[in-house]
């Protein structure tokens, strides 16, 4: 696991004071139940085309802010974003908290936890 900069962890925790979180089992549950809501992957290109979530959407953090609007319109939606560990979602969700999106979520753990959950 990668260390990351002090000053990356601490913009992270700030955006989760926003970002509520779910972890991999509340997710889960959801999509075993058929809840209504949208699975949002924020990693990079390459990353998802490793792994992904099923039924998830392929959103990259870099170009969230630009194509959500097209992608998920309703802004009322719940939308949860998931990252490789939790942190670049959690960004992306306060993000696009500040774009009017009002029922945004972060997978705790991300795709990682996902793997290992399985």
């Amino acid at each position: 696991m990668k260390d990351h900069d002090i000053g990356f962890l601490e913009l992270v925790q700030k955006s989760l004071k926003s970002v509520p979180e779910y972890d991999v089992h509340q997710v889960k549950n959801k999509l075993k139940n058929s809840e209504e809501f949208y699975l949002v992957d924020v990693r990079e290109d390459s990353e998802w085309i490793e792994g992904n979530i099923p039924n998830s959407i392929h959103i990259g953090k870099g170009v969230i802010e630009r194509d959500i609007t097209t992608i998920i319109p309703d802004k009322d939606a719940e939308v949860v974003l998931y990252c490789q560990g939790g942190f670049r979602s959690a960004l992306a969700g306060e993000s696009i908290q500040k774009m009017g999106y009002k029922n945004v979520f972060s997978m705790s753990g991300g795709y990682s936890n996902w793997i290992n959950n399985n």
